[in-house]
């Protein structure tokens, strides 16, 4: 065993604790030098001054007793899992049907109709066994007072069993929509090789490799890679002040595109960057805004039930006290007892009546129905309640990266020889413009056939087999003009192309030179030529070209025999003038240019460097191509759609500032007047200051995590409804954070998905609008149905109070059984009716509802007791007056309750 590394005189600072962590450590049962904190906060913070102070590697090996060459000698230590932990998550506790049945029973509004369903039933049934009930021939009717709490009881477990399994489907669904393989078993201390295409399995720090570059965008935003390098390299660029052009620390969860590299591991499993992140998502959720309110009403509901039993309960009672006194026949006790049992009965009746029944399940049915059509539409919901509350969304929340963009680098414009453009989507009043879509038709044969062997020969991608499909693994610009070559210029696979010339040299990018070569030989009969492809920065590469391509030779009207034989030309000051405007007006649009050029030598260039050859010039200019991760379809009409719903967007990136304005600007979500700012500067306002730049603040670029949760914690502090989309890793904390997040389903990470309630199957932006329509059309059925209920309620149960005040025996007009009819029966039926309306393009053009807003507007108030003041004029005028010349009472008894059936059946139509 290597002997374990210890210091003297250094100390490490832990800015989130504000607490000095000496070294070496104090715990006797750490056999290391570090403790998992301190590397923690070694990659967290990309500490090389640190990393200085233990001698790279070389010490972290020391103090973990490993070896920079072999790694572990061992797989297995219990001491080491013990103190940095293994590379697997602790298993998260899924929930069992019967525990999410259990969650669902916590609803008030069920809890309150179980307490009732309980009370009736024990009430039916001790009348049913001490009463016998005769019709007018003088026979036994059976007893089915109870059924009227057994109904109750069998709705309520209608609701939980619907809710529940409807959860239970869609977890079970994402679970199998998400499923990986196995975490890679690694240790802190191993050393792990990386190749292109590999994702880091752990956090480490950098050994040794050549040409390494991650792409880190899914883990911070970032989206340019990021080169690695060794850290006396980075300690290098930081005493000369330049701009730090690598860093050595590897970060889990990210993925190498080009290059290969051999890593230490530092932190594993729970402890690293992906796990970590993982690990915040296990939170609880927060209840919904319309399980709120619909709380709210069960807590009013319940207490105006009990309070018009309890005014029934006295009134009847001390009518029949009275009646008691004044009786000069001297009645038993008993009789007395059996008069306020009975009126018992009926104020639990009351209850009962005034308890809406059929809102949990009109809730539950509107939920299941719009989650099943927002699945048609490609919005695989995880939490059912997720979505009505997006129906009152205030903000959203966007990451980027993979979401606005496709982060896939696509070529979008660009110039061969000195005049000919061409661009996507071109207007058609520009006749100069070439629309990308028609290009190959456009280009002479040689032409295409000499820019297919330049990109393809120059170029580091490769191709990977995945399954049953297959990616472009390297540096983004390069796939995007392997792409372009395929799409566009009609290219062979690009295998072939290079396997057709012999390479003699590759020149790999140059951070100075700001270009690369690739040297290839071509043996025709007048002798063997040594061509250079070159590509690179436009301000670097236009001066070293002397001649440029041709696009308009008579030439290209005959057939040649070289099918890659173009014609070029002197370059002349005037081009290089054009040439600077062109690329200046694709700077102001933020593309990347990069120009391909070429040269042919009569000898091998092998011993020159690149920026020998560089300098020597001779370059013929081919073209320049302009670059640009482009906004996913359908993005810059949604967030118009957002806009006019009343929803403000805002982009929430870890890009640059330059880069986020320009996005920012093409989606419409940053305008004139509106605020841009970084995430550093944004953690710093004091809190004050925050709230006032909110209303602002469009973009916030070169955010971290913490920054993205921060301003979600903001905007829930000042009441808003926080919706959040997001595909990365370092999304996760601020998709869990929100009331409603959505990552994409097919580019998005496992952390992104994780931490997600609605899942965009299809990758589409526009789909966020899909799930505001239907979250306001679940809020407008269960309004609906609420209107349509409490109107049933308060007139049955006025109806009751009067009929029992007024009849001689304290009996209702309406009995248990018609009021299950019209609780249970109808209004499920009503349920499903209400709650299965389609959502219509009237419910994007209001204002959300903030949470503030009752869930019985003025305007419902002002028709649920219109109406119910109409049905108690004519229901009482029916049974009261002599209107319908019905003497027999028990034929007068069902005339009013028909009555009162069609009066509903009216009301829902309307």
């Amino acid at each position: 065993m290597v002997q374990a590394f210890t210091y003297d005189d250094f100390e490490l600072v832990d800015e989130k604790q504000d607490t000095i962590i000496p070294l070496p450590h104090c715990d006797p049962h750490n056999p290391f030098a570090f403790t998992v904190q301190q590397l923690i906060n070694l990659v967290d913070k990309k500490d090389l001054p640190f990393l200085s102070q233990l001698d790279g590697p070389e010490g972290l090996a020391r103090g973990l007793h490993s070896c920079l060459t072999n790694g572990l000698s061992y797989t297995h230590d219990p001491h080491r899992e013990r103190i940095f932990g293994s590379n697997r998550l602790p298993d998260m506790h899924s929930k069992s049907l019967l525990q999410l049945m259990w969650l669902a029973f916590q609803d008030k509004t069920l809890i309150l109709l179980t307490i009732s369903a309980l009370i009736s039933l024990t009430m039916g049934i001790y009348e049913d066994m001490s009463a016998v009930d005769l019709d007018v021939n003088g026979n036994r009717i059976p007893g089915v007072k109870w059924v009227e709490g057994m109904a109750i009881i069998a709705a309520v477990a209608l609701v939980i069993v619907i809710g529940s399994v409807n959860d239970y489907q869609k977890e079970k669904q994402f679970r199998k929509l998400s499923a990986k393989k196995e975490d890679r078993f690694v240790n802190a201390g191993d050393v792990i090789s990386l190749e292109p295409g590999d994702i880091i399995p752990a956090d480490g720090v950098f050994i040794q490799g050549h040409g390494t570059k991650c792409d880190e965008s899914a883990a911070t935003g970032e989206s340019d890679a990021v080169r690695k390098d060794h850290w006396k390299h980075c300690v290098d660029g930081l005493t000369r002040k330049t701009q730090l052009p690598a860093d050595p620390f590897m970060v889990s969860g990210s993925k190498v595109l080009e290059g290969i590299c051999t890593y230490m591991v530092t932190s594993v499993g729970p402890h690293s960057f992906h796990g970590r992140t993982l690990m915040a998502l296990r939170v609880q959720t927060e209840m919904t805004p319309l399980q709120e309110k619909l709380n709210d009403l069960a807590g009013h509901i319940a207490k105006l039930g009990v309070a018009a039993a309890g005014l029934l309960f006295m009134l009847l009672s001390l009518r029949v006290i009275f009646d008691f006194l004044n009786d000069p026949t001297n009645p038993p006790v008993t009789d007395i007892i059996d008069q306020l049992t009975h009126i018992f009965i009926t104020t639990v009746t009351v209850v009962v009546v005034a308890v809406p029944e059929g809102l949990p399940l009109a809730v539950t049915l509107a939920l299941a129905y719009a989650t099943q059509r927002m699945l048609k539409e490609h919005n695989l919901v995880r939490i059912l309640a997720a979505c009505e509350t997006m129906g009152n969304a205030t903000t959203i929340c966007s990451d980027k990266t993979g979401t606005l963009t496709q982060n896939k680098m696509t070529v979008v414009a660009g110039t061969l020889g000195s005049s000919f453009r061409f661009t996507k989507d071109a207007p058609g009043f520009r006749p100069d413009l070439v629309d990308l879509a028609h290009l190959r038709r456009h280009l002479p044969l040689p032409v295409r056939c000499f820019i297919n062997q330049a990109i393809a020969v120059n170029s580091t991608a490769f191709r990977l087999a995945h399954d049953d499909s297959t990616t472009l693994v390297g540096n983004k610009t390069e796939t995007a003009m392997l792409t372009f070559s395929r799409d566009h210029l009609d290219s062979e696979p690009f295998e072939c192309l290079r396997a057709c010339w012999p390479v003699e040299a590759v020149f790999p990018f140059d951070s100075l030179a700001k270009c690369m070569a690739t040297v290839i030989r071509l043996d025709q009969p007048s002798g063997t030529i040594y061509r250079v492809h070159l590509k690179g920065a436009a301000e670097v590469l236009l001066s070293h070209c002397s001649h440029i391509l041709s696009m308009h030779d008579d030439t290209y009207q005959h057939a040649s025999d070289d099918r890659y034989a173009i014609c070029t030309r002197a370059m002349t000051e005037h081009n290089y003038q054009r040439l600077a405007k062109i690329l200046q007006s694709y700077g102001a649009k933020s593309l990347r240019t990069l120009v391909m050029a070429y040269c042919d030598l009569d000898t091998n260039p092998h011993g020159h460097t690149l920026s020998s050859l560089v300098s020597a010039g001779g370059f013929t200019f081919v073209g320049m191509l302009a670059i640009e991760d482009p906004l996913r379809a359908g993005v810059k009409q949604a967030v118009v759609d957002c806009q006019t719903a009343g929803v403000c967007v805002r982009m929430v990136t870890g890009d640059n500032m330059v880069t986020a304005k320009t996005i920012a600007r093409k989606c419409g979500i940053y305008q004139y007047g509106d605020l841009a700012m970084d995430g550093a500067s944004f953690r710093r306002l004091s809190p004050d200051l925050r709230s006032s730049l909110l209303p602002h603040l469009r973009v916030l670029a070169r955010c971290s995590p913490d920054d993205k949760r921060l301003l979600i914690q903001v905007l829930k502090d000042h009441g808003e409804i926080v919706a959040v989309t997001g595909d990365g890793t370092n999304d996760g904390p601020a998709l869990k954070a929100a009331h409603v997040s959505f990552s994409m389903g097919q580019s998005g990470t496992e952390v992104a998905k994780e931490a997600s309630s609605i899942l965009l199957m299809n990758d589409n932006f526009s789909n966020i609008v899909h799930a505001i329509a239907w979250g306001r059309c679940v809020n407008d059925s269960v309004k609906k149905f609420l209107q349509f209920q409490l109107t049933v309620n308060i007139t049955a149960v006025l109806l009751t109070m009067v009929s029992a005040l007024t009849s001689h025996d304290q009996t209702s007009v309406l009995t248990a059984v018609q009021l299950l009819w019209v609780n249970l029966i109808m209004d499920t039926f009503a349920a499903l009716a209400l709650a299965t309306d389609p959502p219509t393009p009237r419910m994007l053009q209001r204002q959300p509802e903030p949470r503030s807003v009752p869930l019985i507007t003025p305007t419902m108030w002002k028709m649920i007791l219109g109406q119910a003041l109409y049905q108690m004029i004519m229901i009482p005028a029916i049974l009261y007056t002599d209107i319908l010349m019905v003497d027999d009472p028990a034929t007068l008894q069902t005339m009013v309750f028909t009555a009162f059936v069609f009066c509903q059946i009216f009301n829902e139509l309307k």
